[in-house]
C-alpha cells in the first residue's frame, strides 16, 4: 500500500507526467535516488502501470466523440468475443470497456465530423455482431477530466 510519500508522489506525476525526475523528487519532497526506487517499486507491484500521453481528439481534428452502450444477444455462446473482436477492428473506436448490469459493453467512438459519424455508424457500428440493443451518447462538453488521488 502506498505511503504518504507515494501518493505525494504520485499527486505530482498525475498532475504533470512529462516532469522531469529532479523536478518530481523536489515537489514530492524526496532525494533523486529515493524517487527512483519508490517509482521503481510501484512499478514491480503494479501501482503505476505506465506513464502516458493523453489525446485531444478534438485538435486532431475528431469533432465528434460518442459513447456507445451495447446489450448483446447472449444466446450465442461466442457473443462476446465476437464482438470484441469486430469492435478492435474499427480504427476510430478509442476505447472497449465491459460491464457487469443491464450494458454489456461500452465503447467510445470518434469521428471527423457529423458526416464521417454517420458513415461510420451505418457501415462499422451497426455491423456489429450480436447486438440485441445500442444506445449512443454524444459528447457535448466535458465538465471535469482530471485524474487526481482521492485522497
Amino acid at each position: 500500500m502506498p505511503d504518504a510519500t507515494d501518493r505525494r508522489i504520485l499527486r505530482q506525476l498525475l498532475a504533470e507526467p512529462d516532469l522531469a525526475n529532479a523536478e518530481l523528487a523536489r515537489r514530492a519532497g524526496v532525494t533523486p535516488a529515493s524517487l527512483w526506487r519508490r517509482l521503481e517499486r510501484m512499478r514491480e507491484t503494479g501501482v503505476i502501470r505506465a506513464v502516458e500521453g493523453r489525446i485531444d481528439w478534438r485538435r486532431l481534428g475528431y469533432e465528434v466523440q460518442v459513447s456507445l452502450r451495447f446489450t448483446l444477444d447472449k444466446t450465442h455462446p461466442r457473443a462476446f468475443d465476437e464482438f470484441i473482436a469486430a469492435a478492435r477492428q474499427v480504427p476510430e473506436v478509442t476505447e472497449i470497456q465491459t460491464f457487469l448490469g443491464s450494458v454489456d459493453l461500452r465503447l467510445s467512438v470518434i469521428a471527423r465530423d457529423m458526416a464521417h459519424w454517420q458513415q461510420l455508424y451505418r457501415e462499422s457500428i451497426l455491423t456489429l455482431p450480436h447486438v440485441a440493443d445500442s444506445d449512443a451518447l454524444m459528447l457535448i462538453s466535458t465538465i471535469k477530466d482530471v485524474q487526481e488521488l482521492p485522497l
